[in-house]
């Protein structure tokens, strides 16, 4: 038997690989990660040296086809050289901030706040954009330079620099495919602004003067101009906000920055909110997901979270506690917004909920909240116009002559093609007629009924089969089933035949039963043949779980024609006038045609004609 101790072997060239194909998504992030480091060690310098101000140089050599990053920072010795660039994983700023071993920490003096690296890995993920690096450095208590040299091998040439300055460059000499980074300027800047646009480290293009940079920005400040932040939101997600949101929060979790509501409607109600977020003003990503509540999806912004945990990438941040603490604050910060915005400004208010409507009304069923603020805000339609939820209220008062144990009675149509109608049927009664349209309304009028509290009240639809909608509403008196005999005669109508007494102009009156209605849309495809099979089994499974019902027709016992088609029967002529009423009441309240209802006018117009004119012979 045998055993010996092996050391574990890295290949280079395969962990580049590995970090350009799945740590990063983008494969200019490596400018992101120098720009780190740069800045990274110009907060320590200034630690130490409180008028020290710092500045990062970056410098393009097409001809060389070369990338420069410099900075004036603490700089490293040959010693830092050695052990910290050379190994993979141990990063200055992580032992700052804590990792590696105790001996390590020991090497190195300072504390990690301020400071945005972590894992050791930045200057390698520059081996994704270049054949070589080359780094020159000299720390400020250093005798002398150093200069680091390596490519995408696994040996790295060390050597004394004649750099005198204090800081470090870094050179990437560019692989053919990105050369552009050494040539395009716009392409560069770009990229710069896209993640060090607000770091407080200014940088320098092509030893421009002026930075690339804008470093300080309204939403960052301690004491904020609204309008200010209003108009540079403006610029930087190129649209005009609805409402600002400035936030700056110190506990459980610090949040500095402006949250905005977008003009840009979002698709339904599952699109996600995102927004730019900035740790230590370095940009993580514009997209963050899952920060911003979830019915809030018209929501962007920028924020700085300077005790959130980047993730090993940096381009997303941990899911840890204090991300949980964020948006526990965020969603309680945006509610209190609203809530005092519907208070101060509800005209705002009103405003924003009409341009999102379909966002916020959809994500309103499931939050309690939100609900709160709609209800005075929201504007249903209704018989009686536009109300909200508590004017509707407030009119719906229940009529103590026929309900006992009901405050209120709110009445809902959700068939379009009913509008009208309900509003002629409701135009002499005292409650108004919510037309729930929309596929969401009649679900969020249910839940906003459910959270009343200070009264009882039941939610009902426009229908004769609804409780004391008949009497109270149609004013209808005696109501009763139609005899076997006319309900079989009516049958081809599609409709459930009732007869009662109420105003004597009116011979018939009818109400549609929109499940039924699109039951019967479906069953005349399905007789067409144009159903795929498992479409055709959802829609049985659906019908089945809740059964349609009928359209209703409610004959006039008043009504002189009613009447004596009623005593003479359905053999005689006016019992097919009758039945033509029946289906013209039912199409004018917008019901579908049949082919039995289509069929049965024909024998009806057919058998007048042969009453009046007598048979052709």
């Amino acid at each position: 038997m045998w055993s010996r101790e092996i050391p574990f072997k890295v290949d280079i060239a395969g962990v580049i690989e590995i970090m350009g194909s799945s740590l990063y998504s983008r494969m200019d992030t490596p400018i992101r990660e120098l720009i780190q480091n740069a800045h990274d060690a110009i907060m320590r310098r200034r630690r130490k040296d409180l008028d020290y101000k710092g500045r990062i140089d970056i410098r393009q050599n097409a001809q060389k086809g070369t990338l420069t990053f410099s900075d004036d920072g603490v700089g490293l010795s040959p010693k830092d050289a050695e052990e910290f660039l050379g190994t993979l994983g141990i990063g200055i700023t992580g032992l700052l901030k804590g990792r590696g071993t105790d001996e390590q920490r020991l090497a190195i003096t300072g504390d990690g706040d301020g400071l945005i690296g972590q894992f050791g890995i930045g200057l390698f993920s520059a081996f994704m954009l270049a054949d070589r690096l080359i780094v020159e450095s000299r720390r400020q208590d250093a005798s002398e330079g150093v200069r680091w040299e390596a490519g995408p091998g696994t040996s790295i040439l060390l050597s004394q620099s004649d750099r005198t300055e204090v800081g470090t460059t870094v050179t990437l000499c560019l692989k053919q495919q990105y050369e552009s980074l050494a040539k395009s300027r716009d392409q560069l800047e770009a990229i710069i602004r896209e993640y060090a646009d607000f770091l407080g480290v200014p940088i320098h293009l092509n030893d421009d003067p002026a930075r690339v940079n804008v470093i300080n920005v309204a939403w960052f400040q301690a004491t904020p101009d609204p309008e200010e932040i209003e108009l540079e939101l403006a610029g930087y997600f190129n649209e005009s906000p609805l409402d600002v949101i400035p936030i700056r929060i110190e506990k459980p979790a610090s949040i500095a920055g402006a949250l905005y509501i977008s003009p840009q409607r979002t698709p339904g109600f599952a699109d996600e909110s995102t927004v730019a977020v900035t740790v230590r003003r370095m940009v993580i990503s514009r997209r963050i997901r899952d920060l911003v509540p979830p019915w809030a999806s018209f929501i962007r912004g920028v924020l700085e979270l300077e005790n959130c945990s980047p993730t090993a990438s940096r381009e997303d941040l941990v899911r840890d506690e204090v991300f949980r603490q964020v948006q526990s604050a965020l969603n309680e910060f945006i509610f209190e917004h609203l809530e005092q915005l519907v208070i101060s400004q509800p005209t705002r208010v009103e405003a924003i909920v009409n341009w999102h409507r379909y966002a916020l009304t959809g994500a309103a069923l499931g939050e309690p909240r939100l609900r709160a603020i709609l209800r005075q805000i929201y504007r249903w339609q209704t018989s009686r116009g536009s109300l909200t939820f508590d004017q509707i209220l407030a009119q719906s008062e229940a009529d103590p002559l026929f309900e006992s144990d009901i405050d209120q009675v709110v009445w809902y149509n959700a068939d379009r093609r009913q509008e009208r109608y309900i509003d002629d049927v409701f135009a002499t009664v005292k409650s108004p007629c919510v037309h729930t349209l929309r596929s969401f309304e009649e679900s969020l009028l249910a839940a906003m009924i459910s959270d009343t509290f200070e009264h009882t009240v039941d939610l009902r639809a426009a229908s004769p089969s609804s409780p004391n909608f008949s009497v109270s509403v149609l004013g209808i008196t005696d109501s009763e089933d139609a005899s076997a005999e006319w309900a079989e005669f009516l049958k081809a109508t599609g409709a459930t035949v009732m007869v009662a007494s109420f105003h004597p102009h009116q011979p018939v009156m009818a109400f549609l039963n929109e499940r039924y209605e699109l039951a019967q849309t479906f069953e005349d495809l399905r007789k067409g043949g144009d159903i795929p099979q498992g479409f055709q089994r959802l829609i049985d499974a659906h019908f089945q779980q809740a059964p349609t019902g009928r359209n209703e027709v409610i004959l006039n016992r008043e009504h002189r024609l009613v009447q004596r088609a009623l005593q003479q029967g359905t053999t005689s002529p006016l019992a097919s006038v009758l039945r033509l009423l029946v289906n013209s009441s039912l199409s004018s309240a917008g019901a579908g045609r049949t082919s039995d209802a289509a069929r049965s006018q024909t024998e009806d117009l057919d058998w007048i004609a042969e009453a009046l004119w007598g048979r052709d012979k």
